[in-house]
């Protein structure tokens, strides 16, 4: 049994939490908490695929050229390839799990056609890449 007590925790971006629940070679759960009026960074990945659900809150995904409104209950997938963000445009933190297959850890390419605002640089993630 795992719980975010007894996984794995990190920190990144600017105040944001992650923990690995699962990470194995196919697959990985991560759960993770946004503060509000934080975003992370666009990227995409070569390989992975994802699924971003909503535990609790509200967040934004910038997923191509949509932005997909998610709130707790709800989710969206990912294909290896397309450029994404979350964002929590709330006054709420927000908490989601991040299903990735393959796992996306080293995964993760700068989306280098849209320059990094300066809340961007700030929630920037470790060269690992972990969404």
């Amino acid at each position: 049994m795992i719980s975010k007590a007894t996984a794995p925790h990190y920190m990144w971006g600017d105040g944001c939490d992650g923990w690995r629940l699962v990470q194995s070679d196919g697959l990985s759960v991560i759960h993770e908490r946004m503060p509000s009026r934080t975003t992370e960074v666009r990227h995409y990945h070569r390989a992975a695929r994802q699924f971003f659900f909503i535990v609790s809150g509200a967040a934004v995904m910038e997923r191509g050229d949509e932005r997909v409104a998610l709130r707790s209950g709800e989710g969206v997938e990912i294909l290896p390839g397309v450029s994404h963000r979350i964002r929590n445009e709330s006054e709420q933190d927000v908490e989601f799990l991040v299903v990735s297959a393959p796992p996306s850890q080293g995964d993760r390419l700068l989306d280098i056609n849209e320059p990094p605002s300066e809340m961007e640089k700030r929630a920037s993630r470790p060269a690992e890449g972990l969404l």
